[in-house]
């Protein structure tokens, strides 16, 4: 068996997180057009024949503004320390800046070694791909360069391989249906973060956060209730999330509760509400309190 971990690294936006779930074949991680969907470290097991890959999505790396968002930064880059295998994955269709060359910065300081994965070339012209690559292989030594769209799954299988055979002989670390490490209570809030991000401006996504406040399950009736807040900064956010009449609060419930139903197998009774918390980026004891794991009754 080929096992090991990959740290999967890239500026916010370049579809890393979409680019694991295809290699895993589930949703491990929630995905959206907005940068810094991504908040944490996520762990997603990709498993062929002969092979068992621990993906570890990160956040993008970006210039911190606010202690959250060091937080995150904090989180990708401690991962490159302890992998394997580093996976950096650059949106080929976007605009290059000083991020990548900061990250192929990290990668050489890391020490490990690195594939390259260009990613959403269905949104590029293939003649465009050459200068790319030589651009960014005359930065570092890549082991592999690999053109991939996460999204139509074109050479997802090809990446595997690759990583595979990059990585070390070993006996598997999981069980075979484990798929990821995120808690329940944590996977809850990110789809509650997904639906809300799938309907809101551009504006919003960096300004809000999920918080579960309570797990029970109903007694006698086979149903769990779950409290949860989205918190954000500003009394005209929450107007946006609450919506005309409340619309926009239960469409998002809704499709969060249809979702989780699906995945956990069992009915969901959701109960979404918003909050104001000016600042609350920069707030280590609410950024403490998100991190938590909220107590099940």
């Amino acid at each position: 068996m080929r096992v090991g971990s990959v740290a999967v690294v890239g500026r916010p936006n370049a579809g890393k997180s979409t680019l694991v779930n295809a290699l895993v074949g589930e949703k491990v991680a929630i995905v959206s057009d907005k940068p810094q969907t991504t908040r944490r470290r996520i762990l997603g097991v990709a498993r062929r024949p002969g092979a068992e890959i621990a993906l570890v999505d990160t956040p993008g790396i970006h210039k911190p503004e606010y202690r959250m968002n060091a937080a995150m930064v904090r989180d990708a880059t401690d991962a490159l320390a302890s992998a394997d295998l580093v996976l950096f994955v650059v949106d080929a269709a976007g605009e290059r800046g000083p991020g990548e060359r900061y990250i192929v910065d990290l990668i050489a300081k890391a020490g490990v070694p690195a594939v390259l994965a260009l990613n959403k070339i269905d949104r590029i012209r293939k003649e465009k791909l050459l200068p790319l690559t030589s651009e960014l292989s005359a930065r570092h030594a890549f082991a592999e360069v690999v053109p991939v769209s996460a999204r139509t799954g074109d050479n997802v299988e090809r990446l595997f391989g690759i990583l595979a055979s990059r990585l070390p002989e070993g006996d598997t670390a999981y069980p075979e249906d484990f798929l990821t490490s995120t808690p329940e209570t944590e996977w809850i809030a990110e789809v509650i973060r997904e639906k809300l991000l799938e309907r809101t401006r551009d504006e919003l996504p960096f300004a809000h956060a999920v918080l579960v406040d309570s797990v029970r399950e109903a007694e006698g009736k086979g149903i769990t209730v779950v409290t949860a807040s989205i918190v954000v900064e500003r009394e005209g956010q929450k107007g946006i999330v609450v919506g005309k009449g409340g619309a926009m609060i239960r469409d998002i419930g809704r499709a969060a509760r249809e979702e989780l139903e699906q995945e956990l197998g069992r009915r969901l009774y959701l109960d979404l509400t918003v909050r104001v918390k000016p600042d609350w980026r920069n707030d280590e004891r609410f950024l403490s309190q998100l991190r938590a794991e909220p107590k099940r009754t």
